[in-house]
């Protein structure tokens, strides 16, 4: 009897410690304490959870006093996707304009800078970067969250942010394997596809992470989503045969393997969460994602029975549910040490708006006379990407009116924007602000309307500049982060 029992809280604390909840609050909560003192051994933490560093670094004391090994995990990829500064934008540009600038040490040192922050704070381990090829110009959920189209550059950035975020001792989390550039589905709402052949697949998707498992990636999180050139039948996040036989066997990662949130509807809406959680982790997935819109006590109670009743079925071997949780437990290792070789290391604080401004490329500059009078900024806004959200404020309005006191702003949105944005200006000089503009008919329209109107209307394209510039000065800003709103306004400005 006490063997079974024995056996029983083995299995139980298994299947806790693959899962990575989050929660609601910027404290935690009791039911969260008390899974960490049962076999949670991570916890993931997004925007809600954070008011402040000091606050965040309170919040991952409180639950280390718990369980003092806890992996605390954030989406923190700077740029666009933030969490330490979801009420104000970021302090570091996103990959894409990393990219666009091609330095490898500016992006190592950025991450650097980045994981030294989240190390402050407590959290050891990034979901990020996002190593997807953005083959794809219509692509609704990558765009600027990637360092370009070019496999080769993504692949020598990607390898650079992994091996300065986890200098400042954050394990870095390279996603989504095996890429998720070529898509025009967002996996949040639906199941992408993916119809490369395997030749395309093996330099263009792979290649990136090739780089991050050769410079020494601590985790990799999947993609939900379908290529049928590796599996015709399961998305990433359930295939053995991209898991296991491709990521662990071909490629020959050995680290952890973090599904991307099982929530989303790509797996959510097709297989439901307790049932894509067992399928994922017989797939050769490590840990559980879920909780950037589950975040309860119900949602783990479920996943944790699932994966017990799946083992007790014989549908999910013990021994794989068991190295799995071995695997969670060897990063929580791997990050205490990491975090205490990097005590006391100083930081560059200006790193940010220094690659901000250095991604920055203008047309039209040549015959431009910096504004000296309050503009009207007119931001054309999309509907938020769901990975970035629609709390983070963006654009250059707050930036030009700290050097331009005055500056009044709108956003418009939908067929007759660009007439309510003219109406709205009045006499003043107008500073379109658009988010791919390429992607959206509607805000090509609005500019041409403005344009017909107002050829003196400058442009600044914070999305990925693929549409022509155009404009009496056309500035591409490759993201929407503050400091990339802040290096557009020094330009508008002449500062």
């Amino acid at each position: 009897m006490t063997t079974f029992a024995s056996e029983t809280d083995t299995l139980t604390r298994d299947a806790l410690t693959v899962l990575q909840p989050g929660f609601t609050g910027t404290t935690a909560p009791d039911w969260l304490l008390r899974r960490l003192g049962e076999g949670l051994a991570s916890v993931g933490l997004f925007g809600r959870n954070i008011a402040s560093p000091e606050q965040l670094a309170a919040l991952t004391a409180q639950l280390r006093a718990e369980r003092d090994d806890v992996l605390v995990a954030i989406d923190e990829e700077g740029g666009d996707v933030t969490r330490l500064e979801v009420g104000t934008g970021s302090s570091f540009p996103g990959n894409h304009a990393l990219g666009a600038v091609d330095d490898v040490e500016l992006t190592r040192e950025v991450a650097r800078e980045l994981g030294r922050r989240l190390a402050a704070c407590g959290v050891n381990l990034n979901w990020a970067p996002s190593a997807d090829v953005n083959s794809n110009p219509g692509n609704p959920v990558i765009g600027v969250r990637s360092f370009g189209a070019d496999p080769d550059l993504v692949a020598r950035h990607t390898a650079a942010y992994v091996t300065g975020l986890q200098s400042a001792g954050v394990a870095a989390c390279t996603k989504h394997f095996p890429g998720h550039g070529d898509t025009a589905v967002d996996s949040h709402h639906a199941l992408p596809r993916i119809d490369a052949d395997p030749v395309v697949l093996g330099d263009r998707e792979l290649a990136p992470f090739r780089a991050a498992i050769a410079a020494g990636t601590r985790a990799v999180m999947s993609a939900h989503i379908l290529v049928p050139a590796l599996d015709q039948d399961l998305p990433a996040t359930l295939s053995r045969r991209i898991l296991t036989d491709l990521l662990r066997g071909e490629l020959g990662y050995d680290g952890l393997i973090v599904t991307d949130g099982m929530e989303m509807q790509a797996i959510a809406a097709t297989y439901g969460i307790e049932r894509g959680s067992v399928l994922a982790i017989a797939a050769g997935a490590d840990a559980i994602c879920v909780g950037g819109g589950l975040a309860d006590d119900e949602t783990v109670r479920r996943l944790r029975d699932a994966l017990v009743a799946a083992v007790r079925s014989g549908e999910l071997a013990e021994e794989r549910l068991a190295d799995a949780a071995r695997r969670v437990r060897e990063l929580a290792h791997w990050t205490a040490g990491a975090a205490t070789a990097e005590a006391g290391r100083a930081g560059t604080a200006d790193v940010g708006l220094t690659a901000a401004r250095r991604a920055v490329r203008t047309t039209g500059a040549e015959g431009f006379t910096p504004l000296t009078e309050a503009p009207y900024v007119a931001a054309f806004t999309p509907v938020a990407n769901i990975a970035v959200g629609d709390e983070t404020p963006w654009g250059v309005a707050a930036e030009l009116a700290g050097l331009l006191p005055g500056t009044e702003a709108g956003t418009f949105t939908g067929p007759d924007a660009g007439g309510s944005a003219l109406a709205a200006a009045g006499d003043r000089r107008i500073v379109a602000v658009v988010r791919d503009e390429h992607r959206h008919p509607w805000m090509a329209a609005a500019l041409d309307t403005l344009l017909t109107v107002r050829p003196d209307t400058l442009v600044v394209e914070m999305g990925v500049p693929q549409a022509p510039a155009r404009g009496a000065l056309h500035i591409a800003t490759h993201g929407a982060a503050r400091v990339c709103g802040r290096a557009a306004a020094e330009i508008i400005a002449g500062v």
